[in-house]
């Protein structure tokens, strides 16, 4: 229900079903914190964000500790589901995510009481390397991963020992190349405490994880102890609010000067973008607009990101440029569920959205690439900006027109374009982001000539080796300090 909009159906069910199998944590969570996939109106995320705000504190007061049963009830909660969506309200949630962060701690402290103590840091004798764990869900083609391989390729080993946790079960070619880069992998799909107990017998000096809010058992391990320094880097790009999180890896080019007030962690700013993104493999133009049902005269604008990127208070922008370029044509490639909220912003400028808005079923990675390809501007989102997408049509070649917002997620495509050096289609505001992408579809010869410089800068941008120096400094440091 609440996957397709029916958010209030959702929240009444889960009140039901809460009600009557009282003891079932899983329905008290969804009861207490269910927000929208997709708000129909700004008001709403007010409206959801105090109701949340009020449900985790009803939450918390009802959560008891004290019996076997009641301890194992809330651990089968947690490891559910996470509190994902509530980040895409475009707002602070570090006082939220820490209290959510402590009640997960609680927990598990509860179930694993053997690991929450402090560990001290394991001797380092002088030609001893520093062990490093990364523990993921997503050790597979994966955009909250994908980066971490960089990091493994790169990695100085006379200096560092790698270990790499595997607690998902979808192997592919990329966990090829994570056990490729490892010195120990481990595959230890769905079984915590098994998982739990290898990082603790190897010992580490330092534990990553690469993203922490998407997997629920990843956020359960997380709320632990499991090695003396543990950080997270930006695979999820929002503060975990965990106790047992010391560090949060970022980039010197995403973050705000006042950063640190968004986390909870002590905030760690690597060069450049803060991971080593290897370029990706882009294969040659093979098919045509007519296989996609475009048209050739269009201008394409995509605009691929997941449907709960795009905020209510933004839908004017679309009709604003179809205004001003008549032959606009808006590809989303991720489901149906904006149609409703476009067909009334293209409506109260006198447009009919299905005359602009294109929604697309891509059924392979190659199609993917090929709109890539054949469109003409990419589209960024405003708040919670495109990474893995940003990073595909930059290699793709795609003007991308962007605007930083106040947090870290809402800046990733800013930062890959300061980084590639091709900075005149990142805005300062709502108005310019329009103008932007109103020149780029009414002037080919300024659209061709930031193509041609994106191509020519990619080296600065993917397989960065300068923020891999920076890391491995910075868990020299901590380990030594």
């Amino acid at each position: 229900m609440r996957r397709s909009g029916r958010t209030e159906e959702a929240i009444s069910s889960a009140s039901t079903a809460s009600n009557t199998l009282t003891n079932d944590y899983t329905f008290k969570l969804l009861k207490h914190l269910t927000v929208p996939t997709i708000y129909n109106h700004r008001e709403e995320i007010s409206f959801y964000r105090q109701r949340f705000t009020q449900g985790l504190q009803d939450l918390i007061q009802e959560t008891f500790l004290e019996t076997t049963e009641e301890k194992q009830n809330a651990l089968a909660g947690i490891g559910c589901l996470t509190n994902f969506y509530l980040s895409y309200q475009a707002q602070n949630d570090i006082e939220l995510q820490r209290q959510y962060g402590n009640l997960v701690h609680e927990i598990m402290a509860a179930n694993y009481p053997q690991w929450i103590a402090p560990l001290s840091m394991p001797n380092l004798k002088p030609n001893n390397k520093i062990r490093i764990g990364y523990v993921s869900h997503y050790l597979h083609s994966y955009s909250g991963t994908l980066w971490l391989t960089g990091w493994l390729r790169h990695c100085d080993r006379q200096n560092f020992e790698i270990y790499c946790y595997y607690t998902g079960n979808s192997p592919d070619q990329i966990t090829q190349q994570f056990q490729d880069y490892s010195d120990i992998f481990h595959h230890i799909p769905h079984n915590l405490p098994a998982a739990c107990q290898q990082i603790i017998t190897d010992n580490l000096h330092i534990l990553v994880y690469p993203e922490i809010g998407m997997d629920a058992q990843t956020m359960q391990m997380a709320g632990l102890r499991l090695a003396p320094i543990q950080c997270v880097a930006w695979g999820h790009p929002v503060t975990t609010g965990l106790p047992t999180i010391d560090y949060f890896l970022s980039g010197e080019l995403m973050e705000s000067e006042n950063a640190q007030e968004h986390y909870s962690e002590k905030l760690i700013r690597l060069p450049n973008i803060g991971v080593s993104y290897p370029k990706p493999y882009i294969p040659p133009v093979i098919k045509t607009r007519s296989d996609y049902k475009l048209r050739d005269n269009a201008v394409l604008y995509l605009c691929c990101q997941a449907p709960f990127k795009y905020l209510p208070q933004y839908d004017f922008i679309l009709p604003e440029i179809a205004r001003r370029v008549p032959q606009a044509t808006f590809v989303f490639l991720r489901g149906g569920l904006l149609q409703p909220r476009l067909s009334r912003a293209f409506a109260a400028v006198g447009l009919n959205s299905e005359d602009h808005c294109v929604f697309l079923t891509i059924p392979e990675r190659l199609d993917y690439l090929m709109i890539n390809l054949l469109s003409d501007v990419y589209l960024d989102t405003f708040t919670w900006s495109g990474g893995n997408t940003t990073l595909e049509a930059i290699a793709c070649n795609l003007p991308v027109v962007t605007c930083p917002g106040e947090f870290m997620r809402g800046r990733h495509s800013y930062s890959f374009l300061k980084m590639l050096g091709v900075t005149d289609t990142i805005a300062q505001n709502e108005a310019e982001y329009i103008e932007i992408a109103i020149k780029l579809g009414l002037d080919p010869a300024w659209r061709h000539n930031i193509t041609q410089r994106i191509s020519q800068n990619h080296h600065h941008l993917y397989n960065d080796k300068t923020c891999v120096t920076g890391l491995e400094a910075f868990y020299k440091q901590v380990t030594h300090s």
